[in-house]
C-alpha cells in the first residue's frame, strides 16, 4: 500500500478506557455488592450499561473500534488469571461455590484465606494482582468473559476488538507460588499457556471477532535473549493458528527496543506502538527494521497517562513520517484511556481559561478522531481544530501561572550541603533513642485512620456550607482525640493523629501549595474499588503556609507520647499527580521538596520529634529501561533529602513505601538517608526485609505484618510469626512493627482488632527476645 493510501485507511482506536462511570458507579455497586446491599444480577446489570455507555461515547466521538474485555470488577490481570484457570490453591473451592465471590476472594481475602499479592503495573499508580504460578499449574481455558463483552459490543452493530493480556506478559508478571521454589520462572510455563490462548482466540473468532489485541508492555522492558525468544516463540505459534482473528500486538509506557524486530518478523497482522514519550526511539527502530510492510501499525500519539492536551501539528508530523512505514496507519493514545479521568467537561471550578489546556479520556478520543481524519482527508479538513489547539498552547505557554521567578531562583540556589543531613546516621541514631525512649520493637502504623462516613459527611458539608468551620474543626478535634487515645490503650509505642481532615495523602497538600489545580471528577482507578482524584500540577510550587503543623501539635498535646508529623515526599507528589511536561520532572521535584523543606522545619520547631515523609511512588516512577534510571534515581533521592536534611540529630527522619518491588531500588533507599523505613511485607512474605539484609542497609526498618488492603484481621499468632521471620534479615535493635499501610480504607472494627493483635504480638516477640 501506498503512503497515500495508508493515509486513507487510517482510522481512530483506543485500547481501553475508564471503568468507573462519571458517577463512580461500579465502584459503588461493587461496594454493595461485598456490604450485602446489591445481588449479583444488580451488579452485572449496572457493569453491562457502564460497558455500554462506554462502547456508545466512543463510537459517538467517531472512535471506529472499540475495545473489549478491558473493562474488569476489580483488576484486569486478575481476570486473565481466571481465563487461563490458573486459580490459587486455597481459592478453588470458593470459586467453583460461587465464580463472582471467589474473584473477590482472590482479590481481598478472606478471614481464612489469603488474597493475591499486589504491586503496582509497571510504572503506574495502578495495582493489579501477582499470578501465582507454579511447575504444577495446570492451565484451562475460560473465555466466558472475553466472549460475552465482545457480544455485548456487536450487538450495538460496532466494531469491536477483544484486549487481552499477553501471554508473554502474563508470564513475566507472575510469581512463583507459595511452598513453590523462589527460583522458579514462570515463564518456562509458555508451552503450557499458549493453547489456552489458541482455544480463547478462536472462541473470540467464532463469536465474531475481526481483530484481537495482546498486550505485551512487559516487552519495553529491559530483556534477556531467552525472554525474547521466548516472544518470538509465543507469536510464530499464535500467529501459525488458522482459527484465529487477526492479531494485534501492543506494547506501551516506553520504547520497544530490541524486542521490536521480534515481532516486526512475527506472523501477526498489526502491532501498536507508543509515539508519546518513546517517539524518537521507536521510529527510529521501525525505520532501522524497514517498517511493517503488509502489516497494520496504530500509532499512540496521543498521550495516554497525562491530561494536556496533545500538540496536534507535532502529532501529524509524526503520523506523517510513519506513513509508507505499514500497510496501515491508524491513530491511537499510548496507552489504555484507564490512566486519566474521564470528562474535563466536568469540571466547574476550573477556570475556563486553563480547562482549556486539559484533555481527559473524552477529549483525548476527540483528539484522536480529529489526527485520524486529518492523516486520512488532509490536514484541511481539520483547519480550525488545529487553529484551536495552536491557540490552547500558545495559551499555557504564556501564561503567569507557570513561572514564578522567586521560586526558580530559590530552586537555582540549592547547593549540595541543603541536601545533607548534619551528621551520619551512626551518631543521630544515638541521639534519637535518648529522645524517644523506645522500646525494642517499637509499634507505629502508617499514618491513616479509618476515614469513617460520619468524617466524609462533614467534609461535604463544610464545602456546602452546612456547617461553619468552627463545627467541623469540633469535629477533627473529637477524631484526633479518640484516635490518640484509643493507641494509648491498645499500647502502640509511636502515635499518629490519624489524618481526619485529609481528603488524600497527595489531594490535600496540592490544594494547600501554589501552582496545583484540585479537579471535582478527575477520578482514576488506584486498585479495585480505590478511586483517587490525582491534582494537576500546573504551575510552579511553593507553600503559602504551614499544612500540618496544627493538628500535629494538638495532637501531641494530648499524649506524652511521640506523635509523628506526616507527609507526602516530592516524588510521590509528581507521581500520583498529573504532572507539569514544560519542564524537567527533576526542577519540579526541587520546588516540591523545598516547599515541604519549609513544613518539615516548621513541625520540628513546634517540637514535633518523629516526622515521616512518605514515598510509596519512589519504586513506581523508576524508569523501565535500567539505561534511564541513574538519573532519575539521582534527583528522587537529592529531593527526598532536600525535604528532610535540615533537621536536627535528634529528630527522626521516616519514610514508607508499599506494593512494589523494591529489590531493584535497595540502593535508593540507602541513598534517601531516612532514620526509619516502613515498608509492604505481608502479602510477599517479608521478600522486602530479605533484600534490604541482603543490600546490608544499615538502618532501621518496619517490613508490615499487617495486610491492610484485605478486610481478614491477622491473628497475634499469624503476626508474631511474620515478625520472627523479619528478625532473621534484620537485628531487633532496628526492627519496627507496623501495618503494611496506611489505615484509611479500612473500618474501625477490623482497625481496632488488627492492631490489638500487631501489639500483642510485638509483645510476645519482645519476650522471647529477652528470655533468648
Amino acid at each position: 500500500m501506498t503512503a497515500k493510501s495508508a493515509a486513507a485507511a487510517a482510522r481512530a482506536t483506543v485500547y481501553g478506557y475508564p471503568r468507573q462511570g462519571q458517577g463512580r458507579e461500579l465502584k459503588k455497586a461493587v461496594e454493595g455488592y461485598w456490604k450485602g446491599r446489591v445481588d449479583a444480577d444488580a451488579l452485572r446489570a449496572t457493569a453491562a450499561e457502564l460497558r455500554r455507555a462506554n462502547w456508545r461515547q466512543l463510537a459517538e466521538a467517531g472512535i471506529h473500534e472499540v475495545p473489549t474485555g478491558d473493562f474488569s470488577y476489580y483488576d484486569h490481570v486478575l481476570d486473565t488469571s481466571v481465563m487461563v484457570g490458573a486459580i490459587p490453591a486455597r481459592h478453588r473451592a470458593a470459586v467453583e461455590l460461587d465464580a463472582l465471590d471467589g474473584y473477590f476472594a482472590m482479590a481481598r481475602g478472606t478471614q481464612d484465606v489469603a488474597p493475591l499479592e499486589m504491586t503496582k503495573w509497571f510504572d503506574t499508580n495502578y495495582h493489579y494482582l501477582v499470578p501465582e504460578l507454579g511447575p504444577d499449574t495446570a492451565f484451562t481455558t475460560d473465555s466466558t468473559k472475553q466472549v460475552a463483552e465482545l457480544k455485548e459490543a456487536l450487538a450495538l452493530g460496532l466494531t469491536a476488538r477483544p484486549v487481552l493480556v499477553g501471554p508473554v506478559t502474563y508470564l513475566l508478571l507472575a510469581k512463583p507460588a507459595p511452598g513453590v521454589a523462589a527460583d522458579f520462572d514462570p515463564l518456562t510455563l509458555l508451552d503450557r499457556l499458549l493453547p489456552v490462548y489458541a482455544e480463547v482466540l478462536a472462541d473470540l473468532r467464532a463469536a465474531g471477532a475481526e481483530w484481537a489485541q495482546l498486550d505485551e508492555p512487559a516487552l519495553v522492558q529491559d530483556r534477556t535473549p531467552a525472554e525474547l525468544n521466548a516472544a518470538e516463540r509465543a507469536y510464530r505459534d499464535l500467529g501459525a493458528l488458522t482459527d484465529r482473528p487477526k492479531l494485534l500486538v501492543a506494547s506501551y509506557f516506553d520504547r520497544l527496543g530490541d524486542a521490536l524486530p521480534v515481532l516486526a518478523k512475527a506472523p501477526v497482522e498489526g502491532l501498536a506502538l507508543d509515539f508519546t514519550e518513546a517517539a524518537a526511539a521507536n521510529l527510529d527502530a521501525l525505520a532501522a527494521v524497514g517498517g511493517l510492510p503488509g502489516k497494520r501499525l496504530i500509532a499512540g500519539v496521543v498521550d495516554g497517562r497525562n491530561i494536556w492536551v496533545n500538540d496536534l501539528t507535532k502529532s501529524l508530523a509524526t503520523l506523517g513520517t510513519l506513513l509508507g512505514l505499514a500497510d496501515r496507519v491508524d491513530v491511537a493514545a499510548s496507552c489504555s484511556l484507564l490512566h486519566v479521568p474521564l470528562d474535563a467537561a466536568a469540571e466547574r471550578d476550573i477556570e475556563p481559561q486553563i480547562l482549556r489546556w486539559l484533555a481527559f479520556a473524552r477529549q483525548k478520543t476527540r483528539e484522536i478522531v480529529t489526527l485520524a481524519e486529518g492523516l486520512a482527508r488532509g490536514t484541511g479538513t481539520i483547519s480550525a481544530q488545529l487553529a484551536a489547539n495552536r491557540a490552547d498552547l500558545a495559551s499555557r505557554a504564556g501564561s503567569p501561572i507557570t513561572r514564578d521567578p522567586a521560586v526558580r531562583a530559590r530552586t537555582a540556589a540549592v547547593t549540595e550541603a541543603d541536601a545533607r543531613r548534619s551528621q551520619p546516621y551512626g551518631e543521630r541514631t544515638t541521639a534519637q533513642r535518648a529522645r524517644l525512649g523506645l522500646p525494642l520493637l517499637p509499634a507505629t502504623t502508617i499514618g491513616s485512620f479509618p476515614q469513617t462516613a460520619e468524617l466524609r459527611t462533614a467534609r461535604a458539608d463544610l464545602r456546602a456550607n452546612r456547617i461553619g468551620t468552627a463545627g467541623y474543626e469540633e469535629r477533627i478535634r473529637a477524631e484526633i482525640g479518640e484516635v490518640i487515645s484509643f493507641q494509648e490503650k491498645t499500647g502502640l509505642d509511636v502515635l499518629v493523629h490519624g489524618e481526619p481532615e485529609r481528603n488524600d495523602m497527595v489531594q490535600y497538600f496540592a490544594e494547600q501549595l501554589t501552582g496545583y489545580l484540585a479537579t471535582q471528577h478527575g477520578w482514576v482507578q488506584s486498585y479495585g474499588t480505590r478511586y483517587v482524584r490525582p491534582p494537576i500540577l500546573a504551575g510552579d510550587i511553593s507553600r503559602p503556609e504551614p499544612m500540618t503543623v496544627r493538628w500535629t501539635t494538638y495532637a501531641q498535646s494530648l499524649t506524652s507520647r511521640p506523635v509523628k508529623g506526616m507527609l507526602t515526599g516530592p516524588v510521590t507528589m509528581l507521581a500520583w499527580s498529573f504532572v507539569r511536561d514544560d519542564q524537567p520532572l527533576g526542577d519540579t521535584a526541587r520546588q516540591v521538596a523545598l516547599a515541604l523543606r519549609d513544613e518539615v522545619n516548621d513541625l520540628e520547631a513546634a517540637g514535633t520529634s518523629v516526622i515521616q515523609v512518605d514515598e510509596p511512588a519512589l519504586r513506581e516512577t523508576l524508569p523501565l529501561r535500567a539505561a534511564d534510571r541513574e538519573a532519575y534515581l539521582g534527583w528522587a533521592t537529592e529531593a527526598f533529602r532536600l525535604t528532610t536534611a535540615g533537621v536536627r540529630p535528634d529528630t527522626q527522619i521516616h519514610t514508607h513505601m508499599c506494593y512494589a518491588e523494591f529489590g531493584d531500588i535497595v540502593q535508593a533507599i540507602d541513598d534517601l538517608d531516612a532514620d526509619v523505613i516502613s515498608l509492604e511485607a505481608a502479602r510477599s512474605h517479608m521478600q522486602v526485609a530479605r533484600e534490604l539484609a541482603g543490600h546490608g542497609y544499615p538502618r532501621e526498618a518496619g517490613p508490615g505484618v499487617y495486610d491492610i488492603h484485605s478486610p481478614r484481621v491477622p491473628s497475634p499468632d499469624e503476626a508474631a510469626a511474620l515478625l520472627r521471620k523479619g528478625l532473621e534479615a534484620i537485628p531487633p535493635e532496628r526492627l519496627w512493627v507496623n501495618p503494611d499501610c496506611g489505615l484509611k480504607t479500612r473500618g474501625w472494627p477490623e482497625t481496632r482488632a488488627s492492631l490489638e493483635n500487631l501489639v500483642a504480638a510485638a509483645r510476645t516477640v519482645r519476650e522471647e527476645l529477652a528470655g533468648s
